[in-house]
């Protein structure tokens, strides 16, 4: 697929990879977006990272009453998110790998709207991202926001504006881009340092219908982020210099602030009252 498009005669299928932990309050309402698609996927494949609580029980319950939809369940007792991505993407079967968080919302649409995208055909084309909406219920400032995004990933082609819950990617250019690894990577923001590599091999499209909603339950990020400055210079600096960027001067200021992926694995809620969005909202109109 090197810098070219996939070849039209290629079928499309989809993989759900969802990696979790200790998600029981939020994964089965995640997991009833996937089942009330119009589209459905063609296999779940779910990664318990070191559960332990009732997720895994959950889940499998709920999933009885699909017994058509290949679903494998694995276990990765490693702690850390990379590795359980790391694991599952060794299991992925469909032509294209759709990641999802365990907290958050898929409306009825994404996946219909994701192969019709594909089938498209775009040039250079290596995988689609779903923006990040502000809510369930679609507001004309979160359309002209997607509106934005989409027209400036036009211009800045090489950047990525959206997180691993929204990424639908090529399965096998992600694994000739390297996939998943701690010792590749092991800090936060690893979407963006994925994606990076990734751009070596095609593009990244956008669509404004295409879009999913993510859990405000963690309020405190300043363990898991870039700070402002290192956003900017992220958008400012060219493709050729990104190299230095995220292995030398990324890496070297996360390593001092001890920005490592395990600090995702916090969960500060489970002491707080922290509601999933609500999804009894009618959204299956594609927005």
């Amino acid at each position: 697929m090197n810098n070219q498009s996939l070849p039209s005669t290629l079928p499309i299928s989809f993989s759900v990879l969802i990696p979790y932990f200790n998600e029981e309050d939020f994964l089965p309402q995640t997991l009833r977006c996937w089942l009330e698609q119009t589209r459905l996927p063609d296999e779940l494949i779910l990664v318990d990272n070191a559960s332990t609580d009732a997720t895994t029980e959950q889940c499998k319950t709920l999933l009885e009453s699909y017994p058509a939809l290949p679903v494998t369940f694995l276990q990765e007792h490693r702690p850390g998110k990379v590795h359980a991505l790391e694991t599952g993407l060794k299991y992925v079967r469909g032509t294209f790998v759709i990641f999802a968080d365990g907290d958050t919302y898929y409306p009825p649409h994404y996946l219909a709207l994701c192969e019709e995208l594909i089938e498209k055909r775009p040039k250079k084309l290596m995988g689609l991202m779903a923006l990040n909406s502000s809510g369930v219920e679609q507001t004309i400032p979160q359309k002209l926001k997607r509106q934005f995004y989409v027209g400036l990933s036009k211009v800045l082609q090489r950047q990525s504006y959206t997180g691993n819950y929204g990424q639908i990617l090529h399965t096998e250019t992600l694994r000739k881009a390297g996939g998943f690894s701690e010792t590749q990577w092991p800090y936060v923001m690893r979407d963006h340092e994925v994606m990076h590599r990734l751009f070596r091999y095609g593009r990244a499209y956008y669509h404004p219908h295409l879009w999913c909603y993510t859990s405000p339950r963690r309020s405190d990020r300043k363990n898991l982020r870039w700070t402002l400055l290192e956003r900017l210079l992220y958008f400012v600096t060219p493709y050729g210099w990104k190299d230095w960027f995220f292995y030398k001067f990324l890496a070297e200021r996360f390593e001092k602030r001890q920005l490592y992926h395990i600090n995702l694995r916090s969960q500060p809620w489970k002491d707080a009252s922290s509601e999933p969005p609500d999804r009894n909202t009618d959204q299956t109109k594609n927005n």
